[in-house]
């Protein structure tokens, strides 16, 4: 190693931040259907996931050599690009964990790449080939895949053993998510570990430290493990709220065939290199695996807001890149003056999650309620009452026949007197 300045230690405790993040905000990738399902419980989920993610940095670094090699121009990327682009990875991952939405932290990552790198040196230190084929079309692609599997899995596991519920069949299905989660949690690790240890050595060969076209240094994929392991651990419970009960209802046969989907989906990806988001994945499975039941039911409202995110995370990250790769260019001053904005609305984030507090006690609660859609309005709007009601749902009160007054007797005439 040649050097190891100030800002590249700067950089490398900032790309293991966005790490932890990274972990906390996507632990539901793993483990929102098994904890909603009752399979296994949060805290001991959390763990099984963290201990894999670790395991799972280790297998492979493919898509590390993705973003250090080939999404921007090695040359020309100063220590305070990569800081940069950090920053707006971490911003949008807490922002959307704020308000429990399941946005990809791996093109947040991509976007604050992208722009900063745009501010400091042009459109042209991006490789748009390699944008469009190792990130775009893989972003459009993956949920789609991964829905459709887990449809036809789950479609097919009800066909063939619709006859067999019961609790041994529920029994297995769980143990099989299990098993399935923690495939997950290990190709989470493989591909996501690696998106920081691509950022940390592309910021290693900006500051000098490691000869350009490097593969990560051991070290770095070890601080890399760890720190999404411990984002993982500490959970991140308001998104798996909304990935295990407010996207869908899932049955645990349901919930196996959704993480085997993913699963697959994820750990052929990262064999190929493509950075592909595991949210986006196991998003699309799990509403494949509500589509594949007769009867289940995907809210809709839910799935257009995360799309929404889906839709803004690359530029809005890629926005939050360049301002703060703008600020640097000013000095050393620019930079301190990022450092303590990344760090005051950080915490500012964190007092306001405190206003609603979601941890492993209440992470399963009762699913929201679909608003009515158009059709149902008019139908309902249109619809005569039931008899004895009216039309404002209030009970009709018919108030009850007067009772006739009672016989009296004949009159009994006086006696006669005489």
């Amino acid at each position: 190693m040649e050097s190891f300045s100030l800002i590249l230690a700067i950089v490398v405790v900032t790309a293991l931040a966005f790490d932890f993040t990274n972990g906390f905000h996507d632990t539901a990738n793993a483990m929102a259907t098994t904890i909603s399902t009752g399979a296994m419980k949060p805290k001991l989920a959390v763990a099984m996931s963290a201990s894999l993610n670790l395991v799972g940095a280790f297998l492979s670094v493919e898509v590390a050599n993705t973003i250090s090699k080939g999404l921007v121009d090695e040359s020309g990327i100063r220590p305070e690009v990569i800081f940069a682009a950090l920053v707006g990875a971490i911003l949008w991952n807490l922002v959307t964990w704020l308000v429990g939405l399941p946005s990809s932290s791996s093109h947040a990552l991509m976007g604050g790449l992208i722009g900063a790198a745009v501010a400091s040196a042009g459109f042209g230190a991006v490789h748009g080939g390699v944008l469009v084929t190792k990130v775009l079309l893989p972003a459009v692609a993956a949920p789609v895949v991964a829905g459709i599997a887990s449809m036809v899995a789950t479609r097919s596991s009800y066909g063939i053993g619709g006859k067999t519920e019961g609790v041994a069949t529920r029994k297995g299905y769980r143990t099989g998510q299990v098993a399935s989660a923690a495939l997950v949690s290990l190709a989470h690790g493989t591909n996501d570990a690696q998106k920081t240890m691509g950022i940390i050595t592309l910021a290693l060969i900006a500051g000098g430290a490691i000869s350009p076209g490097s593969n990560p240094p051991t070290w770095v994929i070890l601080s890399a493990g760890l720190a999404i392991a411990a984002g993982t651990y500490i959970g991140g419970w308001r998104i798996i709220r909304t990935m295990g009960t407010g996207l869908t209802d899932l049955e645990p046969r349901q919930g196996f065939a959704a993480q085997t989907s993913a699963a697959t989906a994820i750990l052929a990806s990262s064999h190929l290199g493509f950075s592909l988001s595991t949210t986006h994945v196991v998003s699309g499975a799990v509403m494949g695996a509500g589509l594949g039941r007769k009867g289940g039911v995907v809210r809709w409202s839910t799935a257009t807001r995360m799309a929404v995110a889906w839709v803004l995370t690359l530029p809005a990250a890629a926005l939050v890149g360049a301002g703060a790769e703008a600020v640097t260019e000013l000095g050393d001053w620019g930079t301190a003056v990022v450092a303590v904005f990344l760090v005051a609305a950080s915490a500012w984030i964190y007092k306001l999650s405190r206003r609603e507090v979601i941890d492993h006690t209440n992470v399963v609660a009762d699913p929201p309620a679909e608003p009515s859609g158009v059709v149902t309005t008019a139908i309902a709007a249109v619809t005569p009452p039931p008899a004895g009601t009216v039309a404002d749902g209030l009970t009709a009160t018919i108030p009850a026949p007067a009772a006739e007054p009672a016989a009296t007797a004949p009159a009994v005439p006086p006696a006669a007197t005489v």
